[in-house]
């Protein structure tokens, strides 16, 4: 599953998974905007004990491979950051590798050698989990640069505004100067000469 999770500054946010006894659990997470587009992620296993300690990062990611049955915690920490929110693009995904077991179990109890066929499946399912996870980091990556141009157009657009209102007012104060400088008075009758 893939979310995109707003944490507000100095906030932490756990999300849960629950993860069948010897799957292999894969998460990943991408800073996309906010601050200084770090965060700190951690894992923690169903006895609460941290398997992927807190790092203070742009991404990262934690697999893994023989996964204890229960509710695993997924926490990202933004409490460094007093002032800026950030959103962060959070991938989780369980594979269950042993249901292929049990579909070469039935495919051997039809006395059908499929062991080729079987290896085959297993090595495109594991190429296509790993290019699922490869597409995830792409995501995360076009996602943190969109993020990136919206917020150098915001600056531009912003910068740029505030220059012509500048523009504007010192032409029209040079402009009344200037007509103040040479304004005939013209008045009380009594001429100099």
């Amino acid at each position: 599953m893939d979310y995109k999770v707003h944490i507000d500054a100095g906030k932490e946010d756990c999300y849960f998974q629950y993860v069948q006894q010897g799957s292999t659990l894969y998460v990943s997470f991408h800073v996309i905007r906010g601050g200084d587009g770090m965060a700190g992620f951690a894992v923690r296993n169903p006895r609460g004990e941290i398997v992927h300690p807190y790092q203070w990062q742009t991404s990262s990611d934690y697999t893994d491979g023989a996964a204890l049955g229960g509710f695993y915690a997924v926490c990202i920490d933004n409490q460094f950051s007093r002032f800026a929110s950030k959103l962060v693009n959070l991938y989780i995904t369980v594979i269950r590798y042993e249901e292929w077991e049990k579909f070469t179990k039935e495919i051997e109890d039809l006395n059908v050698n499929m062991n080729n066929f079987t290896n085959t499946i297993s090595t495109v399912e594991r190429n296509l989990n790993a290019m699922f996870q490869y597409q995830a980091h792409s995501r995360n990556n076009e996602a943190r640069d969109f993020a990136l141009i919206l917020d150098n157009n915001a600056y531009i657009w912003k910068w740029s505004v505030l220059q012509i209102l500048v523009i504007v007012f010192t032409t029209s104060v040079q402009v009344y100067f200037v007509r103040k400088l040479f304004d005939i008075k013209t008045g009380s009758g009594k001429s100099r000469i």
